[in-house]
């Protein structure tokens, strides 16, 4: 028998020693007494992505940036949000307690697009940004989202050969998830309160599946620990479960930091032969029943915290930016050090 066991954990350790190409990120969602609800998420990819916070107001205009067709829309919510290279929201939490995170997902295919076409378009750099502005609950994005009235558009990322393939979820302050990703050019969503966990590759449908296996598997025994999406899955829908569960605010966030740093990617980890391999560069950790937005870097030695019960988010008070992407060194309650500022400019076509 020992042959046999030997080369069944060679087999199964063979991901660790022979790693695919991978761009991962993790979100889970925390669900403590007395209706505490916190999101947490890694922003994990093989190059810096420069993100600094946010504050956008209601009654901005926008379009989707891809035409003459673009949706148009004037935001409902203030937000907070995490922006990448200065072109998309790829996080954020609105008002109402809406928390939105973008994760990359390989396998995504979106509907065509005719830039002079009769569908309205939407850049996917607008995606999250496009339901934290409009929506203050789960149920609601997902009954105008699943509509499909408008088709989601992606490109590369400008300056790689990165095409944009990602994913969105959605929770709010109920504790509601929902979904969504593009298979086959078509719109799949999962909505229910119980998916608190999503990474990557493959399709939400098959880490399911995966983890339905795992359940089998006594967690305090064994757990998987590669930086593969369905390991961090498995490991993060146990941590989250099973860490302490309480309404006290410090410990609470404290509880969710340590979840998405376990399944965090080390930084700058290298492979001879895999030149791409991802790191983590920033995580958040939104608490919707306080409205606080917690962000820190992986070059940063302080968390940051938004109170977006302290921001003024009528129409008109103006766009403001906290400058975080060129290692400015920043710690604890930020609310009041934003600088107004022209918002950026969305990537489109």
């Amino acid at each position: 028998m020992r042959p046999i066991h030997f080369l069944s954990v060679f087999l199964f350790m063979l991901p660790v020693v022979l790693p695919t190409v991978a761009r991962p990120c993790t979100r889970v969602v925390y669900k403590g007494p007395e209706q505490n609800i916190l999101t947490g998420r890694t922003m994990d990819f093989s190059m810096e992505i420069p993100a600094n916070l946010w504050i956008f107001p209601r009654g901005m205009e926008r379009n989707g940036e891809v035409g003459p067709n673009s949706v148009e829309w004037t935001s409902k919510y203030g937000s907070v949000i995490a922006s990448s290279w200065e072109i998309a929201t790829t996080d954020g939490m609105n008002e109402k307690g809406l928390v939105a995170n973008l994760l990359w997902l390989a396998v995504s295919e979106y509907p065509p697009f005719e830039k002079g076409g009769d569908t309205p378009g939407i850049a996917i750099s607008l995606w999250a940004q496009y339901a934290l502005d409009n929506f203050a609950t789960v149920a609601e994005a997902v009954a105008a989202f699943e509509k499909e009235e408008f088709a989601v558009v992606t490109d590369f990322i400008p300056g790689t050969d990165k095409f944009t393939t990602v994913h969105l979820s959605l929770s709010d302050s109920s504790g509601d998830n929902a979904i969504f990703e593009y298979i086959d050019g078509k719109l799949v969503i999962h909505h229910d309160p119980s998916y608190i966990v999503m990474t990557n590759d493959p399709v939400y449908e098959e880490q399911l599946a995966n983890q339905k296996y795992w359940q089998d598997v006594p967690a305090n025994s064994f757990l998987p620990g590669t930086n593969r999406s369905s390991d961090r899955f498995v490991r993060a829908h146990h941590y989250i479960r099973h860490v302490t569960q309480t309404d006290d605010p410090v410990i609470s966030v404290a509880a969710v930091f340590s979840v998405i740093r376990n399944v965090s990617v080390p930084y700058g980890i290298s492979i001879e032969g895999h030149p791409n391999l991802s790191t983590t560069r920033w995580r958040v950790v939104a608490d919707q029943k306080r409205l606080r937005y917690f962000f820190e870097t992986a070059l940063s030695p302080a968390i940051v915290w938004v109170n977006l019960r302290q921001i003024d988010f009528r129409e008109g008070s103006g766009a403001r930016v906290l400058k975080l992407s060129e290692g400015q060194i920043r710690g604890g309650d930020v609310t009041e050090e934003f600088e107004p500022s022209a918002p950026f400019r969305f990537q489109g076509l």
